[in-house]
């Protein structure tokens, strides 16, 4: 080949390439080439086998939805699930949240060293808890993150269902101090839902029924989103968001793209840090994945065994009950989104990740 033709050839596979890793969705997604071969055949066995909806056993993909580089390269859907069906995000609600209130940071309107009282008088009575504290699960308030096989000791059933379903944060703010803020991790749906009403005081009331939307899913273009709210008003960050999975994508490539959405850094930079970066106190094997800022991690802690071994260490997640999950993975341009509705833990956050790897990850040169 001519030495001008080969210039000429690596200058446009440079241009390709920039182009592809800055392809934006306008108000749909535009498809890439749609990926075949046998790792992806692989990946749909495992995501949807024979679905048993007489029994609920076994892997039950409601949605699965592959972004590479900022285009859909594979989706399918099952079940009652359609593409335009906003589905139950269940616990990737906290992650949303966390993403609302990046916005808020970016535009001023809090610190993350703000105690939680400042913005929400309820948690006077806890003090020493900060927003950082929040969104790290480490405010040290009391609580039993059980579900359905330990309903009578749950905290989160009865703020759900029962005793604090009509103030979810007022129930979370009542409950005592197991340890000191700051200095533990445990995992709690209340954290979550008293950032939410914190963020009402922090952005005031006449803009809080509508700053998601304003913030976030305006900017995004995300159409359709559901988020229900308490008696008191407050949105269930803990649960309740619906969400398309096409649009769930677009948080999940705002995340990968570090912020940047267009040509408009709608979450500082520092904030996604902040949302990636594993909190001290997090001890090894204390919950299915790191934890973060309402994000989960795939990082090792003490020298331990990373949750998701076959995935790369950049790798991070919304995850939420039931088999629901929204994986990024920086360092191969992917953002997938997992709907399920798994009853017996039969689906592994790992298995999946595993095989999209495979199917979608960088191939090695000969």
């Amino acid at each position: 080949m001519p030495k001008g033709s080969t210039f000429l050839a690596v200058f446009l596979l440079l241009v390709t390439s920039t182009s592809r890793a800055e392809s934006w969705p306008g108000a749909e997604w535009s498809p890439g080439p749609q990926a075949t071969g046998p790792a992806v055949e692989a990946l749909q066995a495992y995501a949807f086998p024979q679905r048993d909806d007489a029994t609920r056993k076994g892997v039950r993909t409601d949605a699965l939805l592959v972004i590479q580089h900022g285009q859909v390269v594979y989706e399918r859907y099952a079940g009652p699930t359609q593409r335009d069906t906003p589905h139950l995000t269940w616990s990737i609600s906290k992650s949303i949240m966390a993403t609302v209130l990046g916005v808020a940071y970016g535009q001023g309107l809090f610190q993350l060293h703000d105690p939680v009282a400042k913005f929400y008088p309820a948690f006077q009575a806890h003090p020493g808890v900060t927003l950082e504290h929040l969104l790290n699960w480490s405010s040290g308030v009391a609580w039993q993150e059980d579900y359905e096989y330990a309903p009578l000791n749950s905290s989160v059933v009865a703020m759900l269902y029962t005793l604090g379903h009509a103030d979810m944060a007022g129930y979370t703010a009542g409950q005592g101090e197991d340890a000191p803020p700051g200095r533990s991790f445990r995992y709690s749906s209340g954290d979550s839902n008293a950032l939410a009403a914190a963020l009402r005081g922090i952005v005031g009331s006449q803009r809080y029924p509508d700053y998601p939307w304003t913030a976030l899913f305006d900017p995004l273009g995300i159409r359709g989103a559901v988020w229900e709210r308490d008696g008191s008003g407050t949105f269930v960050a803990s649960s309740y968001a619906y969400l398309k999975a096409r649009d769930l994508a677009r948080i999940g490539l705002l995340m990968e793209r570090n912020g940047r959405w267009q040509d408009r850094q709608l979450l500082p930079r520092a904030w996604v840090d902040f949302n990636r970066r594993a909190f001290a106190g997090y001890k090894p094997g204390q919950d299915e994945a790191v934890g973060g800022g309402q994000w989960w991690l795939n990082r090792s802690i003490d020298g331990a065994r990373k949750p998701w071994p076959d995935a790369p260490a950049d790798t991070f997640a919304a995850l939420g009950h039931w088999g629901q999950a929204l994986y990024v993975i920086p360092s191969a341009g992917l953002v997938i989104v997992r709907y399920g509705d798994d009853r017996d833990g039969s689906y592994r956050h790992n298995e999946l990740l595993k095989l999209a790897m495979t199917a979608f990850g960088p191939k090695v040169q000969p």
